[in-house]
């Protein structure tokens, strides 16, 4: 196989990371893979031992130049090891995962133009599965981890030839094809990040192929605070979670959406602006994500002023007093003292529902109290591909 570059962000994850460095070097079928490690945080000597183990791991490491200040957030981190890497293909990795032995052929091995390949997940039973990963506990943290018992599986299954269409990290995919798109979006700053290229290069043709034989172990989001286990860390991943998925759905006008085998499904983007009458500012709060522009009938300059600094998006421009003149394409009215928690759940599928049923005029939208006027069914999310 061809040498490839494995890109590791790290924030004060030292503990794992460590683990994930040396699996790379004892279970990669070449030796000589280069790994690029992004310090974005640091609050446990993590930039210490880098400089103490460069050589010793071969490690290309890089430092947040504002690091203890600004965090580059994971997706940018990722592009700028992208960016740098001296091979065609790399791997993303994330530092609380440990490679199984041949992993990197084994999706090499699957690689090809217009392709992306993930490896099978491996992860302690804290989290349902829908078939798209394998439960199996070998530990929940590097110190206990069973290294043996996990090698002896893997060998196991290096032959197995099962191979399904989904993604998740780690993935691997060629630089040029990357960085073609755009890289990670940067508004998706410290979440969300994967989601949101998945579908980009879903809408651009890739092809998503997971091997079977191509194994990870997983810790199961201790890297990133996923795990509540670390509850400081987990409350702030929450807070970054819940920006990011609303950034999110103010650019695909949907929440994320895949397969049990985790393919992405991408909703159609419509140019939406919502008119609501009686409106209130938690409402506002509640609507102003799926749309394009929101019309209201009160006062939102509080809104502006707690979100702004959460959102790429202009609220000051986004946000109209309800007797302005509407030109979206698609026109949804409610009322704010009638609308309710099942037309909240319609109106999260009102992309799906147009483009099946959907047609130019006026409708009220089952049994809901919601009111649709389409002047204009045309989609926009093709042009969400490139930034």
């Amino acid at each position: 196989m061809d040498k490839i570059t494995f890109c590791l962000p790290s924030k004060s994850n030292l503990r794992y990371l460590k683990s994930a460095v040396k699996s790379i070097r004892d279970n990669a079928y070449r030796s000589d893979h280069y790994i690029s490690v992004f310090v974005d945080e640091d609050t446990d000597g993590t930039v210490e031992w880098l400089e103490a183990n460069a050589e010793k791991y071969s490690i290309d490491f890089y430092i947040n130049p504002f690091l203890g200040n600004k965090l580059f957030g994971i997706g940018k981190a990722y592009d700028y090891l992208i960016e740098r890497s001296k091979t065609d293909v790399f791997m993303i990795f994330h530092a609380d995962m440990i490679l199984g032995k041949h992993a990197d052929l084994k999706a090499f091995e699957k690689l090809e133009e217009n392709t992306v390949v993930a490896s099978t997940r491996i992860e302690p039973p804290l989290h349902p599965n829908a078939g798209e990963k394998i439960l199996k506990d070998f530990g929940l943290y590097p110190e206990d981890f069973k290294e043996e018992d996990f090698n002896e599986y893997v060998d196991l299954n290096l032959s197995e030839e099962k191979t399904t269409e989904g993604i998740f990290a780690p993935w691997m995919m060629y630089k040029d094809a990357f960085l073609k798109i755009g890289g990670h979006d940067p508004r998706m700053h410290s979440c969300r990040e994967d989601s949101d290229v998945f579908n980009r290069l879903h809408l651009a043709g890739f092809k998503f192929i997971q091997p079977w034989n191509s194994l990870v172990y997983h810790f199961t989001g201790r890297g990133a605070g996923s795990f509540d286990g670390d509850k400081e860390r987990h409350e702030k991943w929450k807070k970054d979670m819940n920006n990011s998925t609303r950034e999110f759905i103010r650019k695909w006008k949907s929440n994320v959406k895949h397969s049990p085998l985790m393919l992405p499904i991408v909703s159609p983007v419509y140019d939406i602006g919502i008119r609501v009458t009686n409106c209130h500012l938690q409402l506002v709060g509640l609507l102003e994500p799926w749309c394009n522009n929101l019309f209201v009938d009160c006062e939102y300059g509080p809104y502006i002023e707690a979100e702004q600094e959460n959102t790429y998006d202009i609220l000051s421009t986004k946000i109209i007093p309800i007797n302005e003149k509407i030109e979206n394409d698609i026109i949804i009215d409610l009322d704010g003292k009638t609308f309710n928690q099942q037309d909240f759940a319609y109106l999260q599928e009102i992309s799906q529902i147009i483009q099946q049923s959907g047609q130019v005029g006026q409708s009220k939208l089952g049994q809901t109290n919601i009111y649709v006027t389409i002047n204009k069914l045309k989609e926009y999310q093709k042009q969400l591909v490139n930034l």
